[in-house]
């Protein structure tokens, strides 16, 4: 069944109401008609079953069978904090991560990125309609959060109020996260995962994540490109301590 996110202010106690881009798409690539069944999301994480009840090509007034008891979310809540790549990477990070259930993606500007990347950033709205495209196909319950590129410096402030903060690194050797999850001691509900740029991490960049509390880890012999790590780290995290692989 199709699923649409609209913002809560467009619900009413009976219906909702479908603006924008998915109306055309609605009636002119789906062919969805009146009386036909359909998903919506108010964008905080309700799901309601509704019927179609009229089509216009300004909007799709929806009414409300029921409130869905659905939650696809991780029950751990993964940040993902990429040093800021070239051309078109940021966006098949958003994309990827979304379906891995990365709660928030968060850009980057450490020593290494490029100096025209730093002030030629790609607008935060673009990003957004591919984080809100990728829940659409992986039926995800709420829309990742893209936030405004920090500084390094930045960085190490956030970090702080993490429950684990996860660093890949090249040149890690002999710890990687299956023994870092083996000697976890608590229960770990906020997980940050630090990616460096292209051109890696400065050594005293990952020095400095250390002394903030950071785990510097392998993720095994290859070095793996930025966009790759990623999700590579997110998910066997998610697999070791969320809910990719299902419940035993």
């Amino acid at each position: 069944m199709h699923k649409f996110f609209t913002p809560n202010e467009l619900f009413g106690e009976k219906e909702a109401i479908i603006q924008g881009e998915d109306v055309k798409h609605i009636y002119k690539v789906l062919r969805l008609q009146e009386g036909q069944e359909i998903i919506v999301n108010n964008l905080q994480g309700e799901e309601y079953l509704g019927i179609i009840d009229e089509i216009s090509k300004s909007e799709v007034r929806v009414l409300l069978k029921e409130k869905l008891e659905v939650n696809n979310e991780s029950p751990l809540e993964v940040y993902l904090f990429q040093g800021m790549p070239k051309a078109s990477k940021m966006d098949l990070i958003v994309q990827k991560g979304t379906e891995l259930g990365i709660k928030e993606i968060t850009p980057v500007v450490t020593e290494r990125v490029d100096v025209k990347l730093k002030g030629e950033f790609k607008k935060l709205d673009r990003l957004e309609r591919i984080a809100l495209e990728a829940c659409k196909q992986c039926k995800r319950t709420l829309i990742p959060k893209i936030n405004e590129p920090l500084s390094f410096l930045e960085l190490n402030e956030v970090i702080k109020n993490m429950d684990l903060v996860v660093v890949p690194y090249e040149n890690a050797e002999n710890f990687g996260i299956k023994t870092l999850v083996k000697n976890i001691d608590k229960k770990i509900k906020t997980v940050a995962i630090i990616i460096g740029p292209e051109g890696g991490f400065e050594e005293s960049e990952i020095i400095k994540l250390k002394e903030n509390g950071a785990y510097i880890v392998t993720l095994g012999p290859r070095i793996l490109r930025t966009e790759t790590a990623g999700f590579t780290a997110a998910s066997l995290l998610q697999y070791e301590l969320g809910d990719l692989g299902g419940i035993i």
